[in-house]
């Protein structure tokens, strides 16, 4: 992997929280001397004693886990579904949920850690989430427990995974939430929808960089004079454009979006972290969208609307681009139809290039994972729970299963290649089949699915053959960052950081989209950088620095 440019970049903020462990089994003692990750095995109930990587796990006797279950309104929880009547036939496992809506998601799980009443297992965990709980105790240093996982300990061995676990570990030298975990290289999703009708018109071919994209939007406005703009965008909820600002982050040399973190950017010359909000690097990025805008080549509603009016822009032809994923494109598509618009092409480009480079963020093979509480390790059943973990989350049969749902039910094999039955659909399998596999079955859905799965096979086994096509593309033509020093801090640390953490964040937001906007001149931006200053940026730097075991 080469490193071509001057700033490397640490692109989420898992990295930033995180340092290098010496083994992916935990090992050594606890504070008191016992060994870490003992079990009292008198105690263990409906354990396998067979159990090893490529086993069925089925418990013993009936067993019933608390799981924190995050209700997503596109498949509201059932509890009648077949994956549970399937985990409990076959694996001897139910569940007592604690059932809330994905909206208070992250506030009601902080109030049940901290209040030391969370479930057993929290799924639909991020790398980083973590960090902010392990200070109080609440959580179970998993690290000490995965000797008992021989299917994580498999995969991680033979896919040579062990950097992005070990990017999980806390101040005390230990992590407390296990990823899911990719065979290969997983670019990110989001990049920037085309009308390829359009572009063919004008005769285009795909931009290879940021600057050739937007010379490519001036001749796609002057050619089609009735479009509003060339492009408008969405994903601008909590900030300005967060997806199209993340995708384009690494080849600027910077971290923004929703990759922006903790606000730091790694500077691979120096060896130091910087802040991102403040930095040339940051400044060149925020400045490419300004000038996008002050050309009329980019809607300024894009930074504030709501995502149903940016879709709806597109499909009437008021704009030519739009910010997409492999998913968001096939609702477009519809949204043409629906309309009896049958002549619009549209095709997903390969994330351009900028004047950094040509990246994508480190730890792309990590994926949404687990915590358990600490309380779990004091269960009669404790062992049996983390083989169920092991078996559903990491073993092959296990994620077919999460996926797929169950052979002769769901899907079935023609030859090597899964296929729905015929009255199910998900994504664009199937199309207008009368079931869905996630709302009426329970499968595919994150509470028990790694996103697209583990293995090479299985991530790419309901992925279209363009988005196949997409992620072929991204990893052809791009490098994958390198994952930069970690930084870990103790309780005093994290509590002083995150104050500043968010302080940073909400002005380098706000300023983001006045500057894009032209409410603010790019002219300005060593005031900028100041007021930055002023709100404690070097301070917060430095504390990040000394965690991380560097100094400038």
């Amino acid at each position: 992997m080469r490193i071509t440019r001057n700033k490397a970049v640490a692109a989420s903020a898992a990295t930033a929280l995180t340092v290098t462990l010496a083994a992916c089994g935990g090992g050594g003692t606890d504070d008191d001397g016992a060994a870490a990750g003992e079990i009292d095995m008198e105690s263990q109930i409906g354990y396998m004693e067979d159990f090893e990587a490529g086993t069925t796990f089925t418990a013993t006797e009936p067993l019933q886990f608390g799981l924190l279950y995050r209700d997503h309104p596109n498949y509201p929880f059932q509890e009648d579904w077949p994956i549970l009547q399937h985990l409990e036939e076959n694996q001897n496992v139910t569940f007592d949920f604690e059932n809330v809506p994905l909206e208070d998601m992250q506030q009601r799980r902080s109030v049940l850690i901290s209040s030391g009443e969370a479930p057993e297992i929290m799924p639909v965990t991020y790398p980083g989430d973590e960090s902010q709980f392990v200070s109080g105790g609440a959580l179970l240093p998993i690290s000490d427990y995965v000797q008992y996982m021989p299917n994580f300990q498999q995969k991680v061995e033979e896919w040579g995974l062990q950097a992005e676990i070990d990017a999980q570990k806390q101040e005390d030298g230990k992590y407390y939430m296990i990823p899911g975990i990719h065979e290969v290289t997983i670019p990110g999703a989001y990049t920037i929808a085309i009308r390829q009708d359009l572009w063919d018109d004008a005769g285009l071919e795909h931009p290879a960089t940021w600057d050739e994209f937007a010379e490519q939007l001036e001749i796609i406005q002057e050619e089609n004079p009735e479009l509003d703009y060339p492009m408008t965008d969405r994903w601008s909820i909590n900030g300005p454009i967060e997806a199209t600002l993340s995708a384009a982050a690494p080849n600027f040399g910077t971290v923004a979006g929703w990759g922006y973190g903790l606000g730091l950017q790694w500077n691979q010359d120096e060896g130091v972290y910087e802040y991102a909000g403040g930095s040339d690097e940051y400044r060149d990025l925020v400045g490419y969208f300004a000038g996008l805008v002050a050309d009329g080549l980019l809607d300024p509603e894009a930074l504030t609307q709501e995502d149903d009016q940016a879709e709806q822009k597109f499909a009437s032809g008021q704009a030519a681009a739009i910010g997409s994923n492999d998913q968001v494109i096939l609702e477009y598509r519809d949204a043409f139809a629906e309309i009896g618009d049958d002549t619009a092409e549209i095709a997903l480009l390969t994330v351009p290039g900028g004047p950094a480079g040509d990246y994508i963020a480190g730890g792309t093979r990590r994926e949404s994972g687990l915590m358990f509480s600490a309380q779990a390790a004091e269960s009669d059943h404790f062992l049996a729970m983390l083989q169920f973990v092991d078996w559903l989350y990491y073993s092959d049969e296990g994620l077919e299963f999460a996926k797929w749902g169950v052979e002769g039910e769901t899907f079935e094999r023609d030859g090597d290649k899964r296929v729905l039955v015929d009255d199910v659909t998900w994504g664009a399998l199937n199309a207008g089949a009368p079931k869905l596999l996630n709302s009426d079955f329970g499968y595919y859905n994150g509470v028990w699915s790694l996103a697209h799965g583990s293995t090479e096979d299985l991530d790419m086994s309901m992925r279209s053959d363009e988005a196949v096509e997409y992620i072929d593309n991204m990893n052809a033509v791009k490098e994958e960052l390198e994952i930069p020093p970690a930084v870990a801090y103790d309780e005093i640390e994290q509590e002083q950081a995150g104050l500043q953490q968010t302080t940073l964040q909400d002005m380098t937001f706000q300023a983001t989209a006045q500057f894009i906007l032209g409410d603010r001149s790019m002219d300005d931006w060593d005031t900028w950088v100041s007021e930055l200053e002023g709100a404690g940026m070097q301070e917060y730097v430095d504390r990040a620095n000394a965690a991380a075991g560097v100094t400038e």
